[in-house]
């Protein structure tokens, strides 16, 4: 274990950014959702917990319960399935309380832990991956049936940034390429057809302004209106007036760039590239291969989900739910970002 001090100071770059980053966040949500608080107030103290005691534990450590971790994940999906609180026909939290988990989202860090030790140790075969597809496969599923087309992207994205990190022979690559080319027709009709309606609606969302693609015009019209100092706090015209649906969650960019203008809007992505800095920075310092396709994961994953989020927030991509890293409203991702990040942290070596 690390001393408190070590922990301080060993990267005051990665710990003041998320540190910013929540309070900004406090800020936004405050004005977007006063209702949140003071419940998010345990959250975030919690996030920060969670980020500290991860951050305290060598990666090694982690890594021999990594089989353990992968199993408690497919318990925690299915568990969802049975004891799981239906909402808009999905089934994707477990109620504790006054609040509720989502664990798949709290598994991601979990599963990239798992998938990193297993294919960062020695040589990628084909036969090694397409184990690990197949390990794969089955969490992924879960995640659709339940159904949450944006944790299982992200999972899926996440599997591809350790396998880039790994050994292998890249013609692999193209192989899994293709194949994935080749299935996209089936997972076209895997989709719910809510899902498929929001992929649609992106084309073309003039075609349906009122219904699917109401909210990636009203996510422009906020995003836009901001200009470059924002209405301010509580005066967004969008947000306020409720016309931006799941503004502090789904929408919570286009709900700071309305409020808070493009310096505002700036402030939170300059912050979150420095974030990914420092995860490129721990990649090329990491204390073993392992923890080096751990951190390639995680960095591509938090990549992937900050150009989704501010891609659909800005009419530029489908609508698919991801959250804002350390900025949008919700528990378990909060959780499982800090999680993430504290394993990052362990898994470099100054």
């Amino acid at each position: 274990m690390r001393s408190v001090t070590n922990f301080l100071f060993k990267d005051i770059t990665l710990s003041l950014s998320i540190l910013f980053l929540l309070a900004f966040s406090v800020v936004i949500l405050n004005s977007l959702e006063k209702n949140l608080f003071p419940l998010y107030f345990v959250y975030i103290f919690t996030a920060l917990l969670v980020f500290w005691i991860f951050s305290m534990i060598d990666f090694e450590i982690i890594s021999l319960f990594s089989k353990y971790l992968y199993i408690i994940s497919i318990a925690l999906l299915l568990l969802t399935f049975v004891i799981g609180s239906v909402t808009r026909n999905t089934v994707r939290w477990i109620q504790l309380g006054p609040t509720s988990l989502q664990p798949a989202e709290i598994i991601r860090p979990f599963l990239l832990v798992f998938f990193a030790n297993y294919l960062g140790r020695g040589e990628v075969t084909l036969k090694k991956i397409s184990k690990a597809l197949l390990l794969l496969l089955l969490p992924v599923v879960l995640i659709l049936a339940q159904p949450s087309l944006g944790v299982s992207i992200l999972t899926i994205v996440g599997f591809v940034g350790i396998l880039m990190a790994s050994k292998f022979n890249k013609k692999y690559l193209i192989v899994g390429l293709l194949i994935g080319v080749a299935i996209l027709p089936i997972a076209w009709r895997a989709m719910a057809p809510y899902q498929r309606q929001r992929i649609t609606s992106f084309l073309e969302p003039a075609k349906d302004p009122r219904g699917a693609g109401y909210n990636s015009i009203q996510a422009t019209i906020a995003a836009g209106s901001g200009k470059i100092f924002g209405t301010g706090l509580g005066k967004g015209v969008q947000t306020q007036l409720a016309f931006l649906p799941e503004k502090q969650t789904d929408f919570v960019f286009a709900a700071t760039a309305e409020e808070l203008g493009l310096v505002g809007a700036g402030f939170v992505l300059l912050t979150s590239f420095l974030i990914l800095i420092r995860l490129t920075f721990f990649m090329e310092h990491a204390v073993s291969p392992q923890a080096r396709a751990y951190l390639s994961g995680f960095f591509l994953t938090y990549l992937i989900q900050l150009f989704v989020h501010v891609g659909m927030n800005m009419g530029m991509l489908p609508v698919t739910g991801l959250p804002f890293p350390l900025l949008s409203a919700g528990g378990s991702s909060l959780l499982a970002t800090t999680m993430g990040l504290g394993i990052a942290l362990g898994a470099y070596h100054k």
